[in-house]
């Protein structure tokens, strides 16, 4: 009786090791898939993050709302500048006295350009992306827009930039002014403001720029001497706080908050996002670095 009943017990184990063995040969039995990351929440009421080599999603909040974009407008009025036919970035510009009347009206961010000084195209892009002065935004315009007079070559430097957005095929971006300090229809979106940071990436002279951390211009003042600016310090923190970053751009003001563009590569990979309307610089610093983060694990 006994020796059925090990018979048994036996012939049973056999068979869960045959069943076993089957189930293991036939890869039936596996260990759990890894759980995707989870969407990071950020405090900035817009986010948008993309694979910059193919323009591919990987993170949307609210992204296509339209919002006040401050002075990551600046990006397209670098944009424009960059784009005009025959280019001479040495070219030189006298700084006016409206420009320094303007940022003073607007208690705006300033490059502190002297009126008087001759800053070549060039220099006024670091000026415009790094300490984001409207006072080189203005001259800018000024330069690059056409028409008899200061007013009108600044409306028509706007209508470029609208001209821009439109061959981009932007249907939420909408420009009207050159450094952000809108007249209430000025606004874009995260998912077009990636867009057209990206496409601005394309340029050398824009990439070369806007991972610059700090720039020192030297100006040729009435008399013909040189001056030495002030150096000019990148607002862009992620450039010191965040491995890998190669930009782009912030913004702030009393309608749009905290924002900005930001980009890195890791790794031979880009991503390329904007926040819009966070609740302070350093904020929307730690809402980047977590869109980063994510962006990175998703390419």
């Amino acid at each position: 009786m006994k020796t059925g009943i090990q018979g048994i017990r036996l012939s049973r184990a056999i068979g869960v090791t045959l069943t076993t063995g089957a189930v293991l040969a036939s890869g039936a039995l596996h260990a759990a898939p890894a759980q995707a990351a989870a969407a990071p929440t950020i405090v900035a009421k817009g986010g948008y993050v993309m694979n910059n080599a193919n323009g591919k999603s990987l993170y949307t909040k609210a992204a296509d709302t339209r919002r006040s974009t401050g002075s990551t407008t600046k990006i397209m009025t670098a944009k424009v500048v960059l784009a005009q036919k025959n280019l001479n970035l040495d070219a030189k510009v006298t700084i006016q006295k409206a420009y320094s009347d303007y940022i003073v009206s607007k208690t705006a961010s300033s490059a502190r350009l002297i009126v008087g000084d001759k800053v070549t195209v060039r220099q006024l892009l670091y000026g415009l992306m790094l300490p984001s002065g409207c006072d080189a935004a203005y001259a800018l315009a000024d330069k690059f827009g056409s028409g008899k007079t200061r007013s009108a070559r600044v409306k028509s430097f706007i209508g470029k930039m609208n001209a821009d957005a439109k061959k981009l095929g932007l249907k939420n971006t909408h420009f009207d002014s050159f450094d952000g300090i809108g007249n209430g229809k000025n606004y874009s979106t995260p998912r077009d403001l990636t867009k057209i940071a990206s496409s601005a990436m394309k340029n050398s002279t824009f990439r070369t720029i806007v991972k610059t951390k700090k720039y020192t211009a030297k100006t040729k003042t009435k008399t013909g001497s040189t001056r030495t600016m002030a150096p000019w310090t990148n607002t862009n923190t992620l450039l010191s706080n965040y491995s890998g970053t190669i930009g782009v751009k912030t913004g702030s003001g009393s309608v749009s908050k905290y924002c900005l563009v930001f980009a890195a590569t890791r790794n031979g990979k880009t991503v390329i996002g904007t926040v819009l309307t966070s609740s302070s610089g350093a904020q929307r610093e730690k809402d980047a670095k977590k869109l980063l983060g994510y962006g990175f694990g998703k390419v």
